[in-house]
């Protein structure tokens, strides 16, 4: 069911954390692959390093700004296929790539800045609900009603964000705890862990896909949704070593997520009340007129398992 002729894409943010993956994985899997890259980052050692690892892979890298529409036309003209990775404080600015899509007119899909939770499926506290989820519905709702063929992506939870520290933030752990682990709520939330290399693969599979056009696409590998506590059992079998555990309760996090004084952390904080003690990544059923599961889709992509990822830690 898929298509043969490959769409040209366009990645804007490319350079950010989730978007140098899905750059590399466009033009890996043979698309003619653009990256809309702002001159400062040219001079950014970390991001003038990745600019250089596209340029090898045969990206075309293009100078362009959010803020400057008609780089952002002329990027779009270029291509069938737009992806935002744009970051937290850019997500509603994501209205001048809408605008610039309606101006070129011949864009074919556009995939809008997701890859975290379901926002259509969340009930999230603040900050979260209106910085990250209410931001993101917002940018739904007029993609729709601009009518732009779409593909929102679901990724989850990102491991190399989670999995390294065994979902610990205070502090961050760079390696998951072999003595004392704090579980939010009861730890029997079912929680989705997907590799970003595998979250871009499934992507990128989907982008010509007319089972995907007007759909979300969950990335819900059944090896990697798994709760809390069977990932600390999971950690425990692998090391050889029981952890000292304890819950906290619900009033706890939101107390926590009230006084933490880092915005970014509290963010994060707020994020995790609705993954883990909430359970909204896998609370509900996917309606087949409203989405389609990427594992069952693409059966031959070969993902990493959540016991394999943790394999490199033990």
């Amino acid at each position: 069911m898929e298509t043969t002729k490959k769409s040209k894409v366009l990645v804007i943010g490319g350079t950010g954390y989730i978007g140098k993956f899905i750059v590399q994985e466009s033009a890996k899997s043979g698309h003619q692959t653009f990256a809309l890259v702002r001159e400062a980052s040219l001079s950014d050692p970390v991001k003038g390093k990745t600019v250089k690892s596209f340029k090898d892979l045969g990206v075309t890298i293009l100078h362009g700004d959010l803020n400057d529409h008609e780089s952002l036309v002329k990027a779009i003209k270029q291509v069938d296929v737009v992806i935002s990775t744009v970051g937290r404080k850019q997500l509603l600015d994501q209205t001048k790539i809408i605008s610039a899509i309606k101006e070129s007119g011949n864009i074919k899909r556009f995939l809008p800045s997701e890859f975290g939770t379901d926002v259509d499926k969340t009930v999230a506290v603040e900050p979260a609900k209106s910085l990250v989820f209410g931001a993101k519905r917002q940018i739904r709702r007029i993609v729709e009603a601009e009518g732009i063929p779409y593909t929102y992506v679901v990724g989850n939870c990102a491991a190399g964000f989670y999995l390294p520290s065994l979902a610990q933030f205070q502090p961050r752990l760079t390696s998951p705890p072999r003595d004392k682990i704090t579980i939010l709520g009861d730890g029997n939330a079912k929680v989705v862990f997907n590799r970003e290399e595998d979250i871009a693969a499934y992507m990128i599979k989907g982008l010509d896909d007319p089972r995907t056009l007007n759909k979300t696409l969950y990335v819900n590998p059944p090896k990697n949704t798994l709760s809390m506590n069977e990932l600390v059992t999971l950690w425990e079998k692998k090391i050889g070593k029981s952890l000292e555990k304890t819950h906290m309760t619900e009033e706890q996090v939101l107390k926590n997520i009230q006084v933490y004084p880092v915005v970014p952390v509290y963010v994060i904080l707020s994020i995790n009340h609705t993954v883990f003690v909430k359970g909204h990544q896998t609370n509900f059923t996917i309606e087949p007129c409203l989405g389609v599961e990427a594992s069952k889709l693409y059966p031959d992509v070969k993902y990493t398992s959540v016991d394999e990822y943790l394999s490199q830690f033990a």
